[in-house]
C-alpha cells in the first residue's frame, strides 16, 4: 500500500522531486568519478613497450621496507611490514646476470641501461661542419631547440639491449663508435633526420652531437607511444648511464618451449636473497614507467580525498534537499496524520520515496560518471599528473558504490528530515503546516553547537599541522564541518541576520519591510538557502587561496635567502655541470653553486631535498640558519643541513646523526651540521651534491646560483656550448617557480572543481526550489494589490540579504581555516587572500542566485493570481 502510494505521490510530485533528484544524481556522479581514479591508481595497467619481447623482466627494488615488532601481552609477537616507494630508479649489479645465463630454459640474458637522453638539436648532413661535439653556431643558450615531442620522454639505451623489445634496424647499421647513435623511427619521422645526419643530444653530462648511423624500429605492429629511445654503443652507454658496474633491468629471453611460470620461479629461487624482483606479464610495466607506477599512488590519494569530500558535501546538501522538499509538503504529510497515518507509515512513505528517487538518481549518475571519470583522467594526463602509461580502469565497482551510496543517503536524509514531523500529533502537525515553528528544535541546537565547536577544534588542529599532505584533508573538512554546524543553527543565524539588515532593507521602502518580514518568518526556508551558498563560498575560498598562501610564503623565503646575482636555468632536462664549471671560469664569478633536487626517505617517511655543492656556498646561499652552521656543512661531504621543521619531526640537532634512504633507496648516515628555518623556500633537506645527484635519474641541476660581477653578456658567452641554459635574473627565476606552483595549484583547483560545481549545482537547485514553492504567496500579493515587479523586487532584496548572510559565514569560515592553514605550515598568520579574485566569487555567487530565483520566480508569476490560489 506504502509503496503504491510513494508511486503516486513521486508521479504526482515530479517539480518537487526533481530538486532531490538532481542532487543525488549530481552526487552519484562525483562518486563515480572519485572511485573510477581510485581504482584505476589501485588496478590501473601499465603496457610494458621497452620489454614486450622479454616475458621475464629482473630489476632491483623500488621501495623502502621497514618491519616492525610489536609484543603482546600473551607472549605473543606481532610482525608489521610496511614499504613505500622511493623516488628514481634503483639499479642491479651487472654480476646478477651471471647467475641467470647458466640456469635451465634461458636462452639469453640482455642487460638493459636505461638514461635521460633528450634530442636538442638536428643538422642535416650536408651543413655539418666543425667537430663532432658542441651544438652548432649561433647563441643556442638563448634559442635552444627541441627535437620532437617535448611531452614525450626521451631515454637512451645501449644496441645490446635492442632485442628487448625488439627493435630491428630499418636503415643504416648499428653504432660502431663512440659518435653514432641510432634513433627510433617515430623521431626520424617528426624531425626529418636520415641516416648520416647529425642530432645533438643532452644527456647525464655535457650535451654533445652524435651521427645518425642507423634508424631502427620495433618489429611487429605500431611504435613506441610513450618515450623516445636513443641507441648508443656499449661503451658510449655505460658512459652516459654514470651507474659503472650496474644495470637498470635484466632482459631474461626463455629457450624455446619453456613455460614462463616454471622460468620466473627459478629465476626467483636464483636471486633468492638478493633483494632482485622477477616481473612477467603486467608486472613488468611498472618497471620500465617509474613515473606511471608512483602515479597509483598519488590518485589513490587524489581519488580518496576528492571522494570523501564529495561524500561529505553530498550529504549536506542532499539533507538539505530533502527537508526543503519536506518542509513544502508539510501541510499535506500533517494532513496524512490526521487521517490516522501512524508515524512508522509517514516514515516508511518518505523512505520509499526517497529511494525510488535515488535509483534513479543513482543510475543516471552513475552512468554520467563514467564519462566524467574519462575526461577528469584526460585532463590530469594533460597536466602531467598522471603519466599516459597509466590506463583508466572502467570498473562496474566504482558504478555500483556510487548507486548503493546514493540510495542510502536518500533513505538517510528523507528519515532524517522527516523525522520531527512523522513524531509529531496530527494536531501539532496541522498547526505547524500553517504557521512555521518560531524556534528550531533542541535537538537541532545542540547538534549545531557540538558540531561548531568540532569544526573550531578541526581549525585548532590545522594550526599544528605543518605538512602539506596532513593539512590538506583537515582544511577541507574543516569548511564542510563548519558549513554543517550553519545549515543546523541556520534558522536563529538568520533570524539575527534579519533582524541586522532591517534597517538597510528599510531603504527600499514597503517591499523592503516585507522581505525583512519574510525572511523572519520563514527562517528555516531561508536557512536551507543560505547553507549552499555559505558552502559555495567557503569552499572555493578555500580552494583558491590556500596553495597560494603556502606559494608566497615559499617564494618569500627563497627570495630572502638568495644571494646570487645570476641563476642559470634550462628549457631542456637541467644544466650540466661542465656548464657551471665554465661558469667558474669567467671572470668575475666568485662562486657558482649547483642545485639539484629529489625526495628521500627518513624511515618511511618522504621529505624534500636538495643537493648543493659547497664550494662558495655562503656567498649565493642563505637559508636563515638558527643552530650550527654552513661553514660546517661544507667542510664535510658527508654532512647534512636540515630544516627547523624536519629537525622537530625527527628530533635532531647539530651532531645528530641522520639515517636515511636516498632517491634510488640506497642508504646513507650522515652528520646535521646546521638547522635552519626557511625549509618553505628551500625544502627541509639539504645534502651535499655529488651524494645527492649520484642517485638521481637526471643529475643535472634545475638552477645554478651564480654570486659576482660577471654581466650576462659575459656568462651567455661562456655558455655558448650548452643549448638550452640560459641566464636569468633572480626574480625570473622566482617568477618561473611560481609559474610551477601555479600549475600545482591548477591541479588541486581541477581535483575540487568537481567539488565545488557539484555545489554552485546545489544552489541553483535549491533556490529554485525555494521559489517554486511560493506560488499561492506570490498570488495573494498580487490579489493584495502588488504588482509583478514589485514581488520581484521582493524576492531580489530576499536574495541579495540571503547572499549577504552566507558571504559573511562563508567568507568567515575560509578566512579561519586558511588562517590557521598558515600559521601551521608558514609560521604566520597571513593568508594570501586576492581581492579581485575574492570580489569574482562573491560576485559569481550573487548572479548565481539572482539568476536562479528571477528565473523560477517569473515564471511562477505568470499564472493568474485567482488560479494560484484555487489550486491544490
Amino acid at each position: 500500500m506504502m509503496l503504491r502510494y510513494a508511486l503516486r505521490t513521486v508521479r504526482d510530485r515530479k517539480g518537487g522531486f526533481l530538486g532531490a533528484l538532481l542532487a543525488l544524481m549530481c552526487a552519484a556522479a562525483l562518486v563515480t568519478a572519485c572511485g573510477t581514479l581510485l581504482e584505476t591508481g589501485l588496478r590501473g595497467r601499465i603496457a610494458t613497450e621497452r620489454y614486450a619481447a622479454a616475458p621475464v623482466v629482473v630489476s632491483a627494488d623500488q621501495n623502502v621496507h621497514r618491519t616492525t615488532v610489536k609484543h603482546k601481552g600473551n607472549g605473543k609477537t606481532k610482525i608489521k611490514h610496511k614499504a613505500k616507494p622511493v623516488a628514481e630508479r634503483a639499479w642491479l649489479p651487472a654480476t646478477i646476470a651471471d647467475r641467470l645465463r647458466a640456469l635451465k630454459g634461458v636462452r639469453a640474458v640482455v642487460p638493459e641501461l636505461t638514461f635521460l637522453a633528450e634530442p636538442l638539436s638536428a643538422r642535416p648532413a650536408s651543413s655539418e661542419g666543425g667537430s663532432g661535439s658542441g651544438s652548432g653556431s649561433g647563441d643556442t643558450s638563448s634559442r635552444p631547440t627541441r627535437e620532437g615531442d617535448g611531452d614525450t620522454p626521451s631515454y637512451g639505451h645501449s644496441w645490446e639491449s635492442a632485442p628487448l623489445t625488439p627493435f630491428a634496424l630499418v636503415a643504416g647499421r648499428a653504432p660502431a663508435s663512440s659518435g653514432d647513435v641510432v634513433i627510433d623511427r617515430g623521431l626520424a619521422e617528426r624531425t626529418g633526420l636520415t641516416t648520416g645526419d647529425r642530432i645533438t643530444v643532452q644527456s647525464t653530462q655535457a650535451p654533445r652531437t652524435y651521427r645518425v648511423s642507423g634508424i631502427a624500429a620495433p618489429r611487429g605492429p605500431g611504435e613506441l607511444r610513450q618515450q623516445t629511445s636513443l641507441f648508443f654503443s656499449g661503451a658510449e652507454a655505460e658512459r652516459l648511464a654514470a651507474h659503472p658496474g650496474q644495470v637498470s633491468a635484466l632482459g631474461v629471453l626463455p629457450a624455446a618451449g619453456t613455460d614462463t611460470g616454471r622460468l620466473k620461479q627459478r629465476v626467483e629461487q636464483a636471486l633468492k636473497g638478493t633483494g632482485a624482483q622477477v616481473s612477467t606479464g603486467d608486472e613488468r610495466g611498472p618497471v620500465e614507467f617509474l613515473d606511471a607506477a608512483a602515479a597509483r599512488v598519488k590518485l589513490v590519494s587524489m581519488g580518496g580525498a576528492m571522494g570523501g569530500t564529495s561524500l561529505l558535501v553530498a550529504v549536506l546538501v542532499v539533507v538539505g534537499t530533502f527537508a526543503l522538499s519536506i518542509q513544502q509538503r508539510h501541510r499535506e504529510l500533517a494532513l496524512l496524520r490526521t487521517i490516522a497515518a501512524t508515524s512508522r507509515q509517514i516514515r516508511r512513505l518518505l523512505g520509499r520515496e526517497a529511494l525510488l528517487v535515488g535509483a534513479a538518481a543513482g543510475v543516471l549518475g552513475a552512468l554520467a560518471g563514467l564519462p566524467l571519470a574519462a575526461w577528469l583522467h584526460s585532463r590530469f594526463i594533460d597536466m602531467g599528473v598522471v603519466p599516459a602509461t597509466l590506463e583508466r580502469t572502467a570498473g562496474i565497482l566504482p558504478a555500483c558504490a556510487a548507486l548503493a551510496v546514493t540510495l542510502l543517503g536518500a533513505w538517510a536524509a528523507a528519515r532524517i528530515s522527516g523525522r520531527r514531523i512523522a513524531r509529531l500529533r496530527p494536531a501539532e502537525a496541522m498547526a505547524e503546516s500553517a504557521v512555521e515553528r518560531r524556534r528550531p528544535a533542541r535537538g537541532r541546537i545542540a547538534a549545531g553547537l557540538v558540531l561548531l565547536i568540532g569544526g573550531g577544534m578541526l581549525v585548532a588542529v590545522l594550526g599544528i599541522l605543518h605538512t602539506e599532505a596532513a593539512s590538506t584533508p583537515v582544511t577541507f573538512l574543516a569548511v564542510v564541518v563548519l558549513a554543517t554546524a550553519v545549515s543546523l543553527l541556520g534558522p536563529l543565524l538568520v533570524r539575527a541576520a534579519a533582524f541586522l539588515l532591517a534597517g538597510v532593507n528599510r531603504a527600499a521602502g514597503h517591499v523592503g519591510i516585507l522581505a525583512t518580514a519574510n525572511i523572519r518568518g520563514n527562517s528555516t526556508r531561508m536557512a536551507s538557502v543560505v547553507t549552499p551558498l555559505t558552502l559555495l563560498i567557503g569552499m572555493t575560498c578555500t580552494v583558491l587561496f590556500a596553495q597560494p598562501t603556502l606559494g608566497d610564503a615559499a617564494l618569500a623565503q627563497a627570495r630572502e635567502g638568495t644571494r646570487a646575482t645570476w641563476v642559470l636555468g634550462a628549457q631542456g632536462p637541467g644544466v650540466p655541470s661542465e656548464a657551471a664549471e665554465a661558469v667558474r671560469r669567467t671572470p668575475g664569478v666568485t662562486a657558482a653553486t649547483e642545485v639539484v633536487r629529489t625526495t628521500v626517505r627518513v624511515g618511511l617517511a618522504k621529505y624534500q631535498a636538495q643537493g648543493v655543492t659547497t664550494a662558495g656556498l655562503a656567498r649565493t646561499w642563505d637559508p636563515g640558519v638558527t643552530r650550527g652552521s654552513i661553514a660546517a656543512f661544507g667542510a664535510d661531504s658527508r654532512s647534512a643541513a636540515i630544516s627547523e621543521l624536519a629537525a622537530d619531526q625527527l628530533g635532531l640537532r647539530p651532531g645528530s646523526e641522520l639515517k636515511l634512504h636516498l632517491g634510488d633507496g640506497t642508504p646513507a648516515t650522515l652528520t646535521v651540521a646546521a638547522v635552519y628555518r626557511r625549509g618553505l623556500g628551500f625544502g627541509d633537506l639539504t645534502l651535499p651534491h655529488d651524494l645527492l645527484a649520484r642517485h638521481m635519474d637526471n643529475p643535472l641541476a634545475a638552477t645554478v646560483l651564480v654570486a659576482g660581477d660577471a654581466s650576462r653578456s659575459e656568462l651567455a658567452a661562456a655558455l655558448r656550448r650548452f643549448p638550452g641554459v640560459a641566464v636569468v635574473a633572480p626574480e625570473t627565476a622566482d617568477r618561473l617557480q611560481a609559474d610551477r606552483r601555479q600549475e600545482n595549484a591548477e591541479v588541486n583547483l581541477l581535483a575540487m572543481g568537481l567539488v565545488l560545481a557539484f555545489t554552485a549545482i546545489a544552489v541553483v537547485n535549491t533556490l529554485a526550489m525555494s521559489v517554486s514553492e511560493r506560488l499561492k504567496e506570490f498570488a495573494l500579493l498580487r490579489l493584495a494589490g502588488a504588482t509583478r515587479r514589485q514581488v520581484l523586487r521582493m524576492l531580489r532584496i530576499e536574495t541579495l540579504s540571503v547572499l549577504a548572510v552566507a558571504t559573511v559565514l562563508g567568507t568567515g569560515i575560509a578566512l579561519a581555516v586558511l588562517t590557521a592553514f598558515s600559521i601551521g605550515m608558514t609560521g604566520g598568520a597571513a593568508p594570501t587572500v586576492v581581492p579581485l579574485v575574492y570580489a569574482t566569487v562573491v560576485g559569481a555567487a550573487a548572479v548565481l542566485a539572482l539568476i536562479a530565483t528571477a528565473l523560477p520566480g517569473r515564471l511562477t508569476l505568470k499564472t493568474r493570481p485567482v488560479e494560484a490560489v484555487t489550486s491544490r
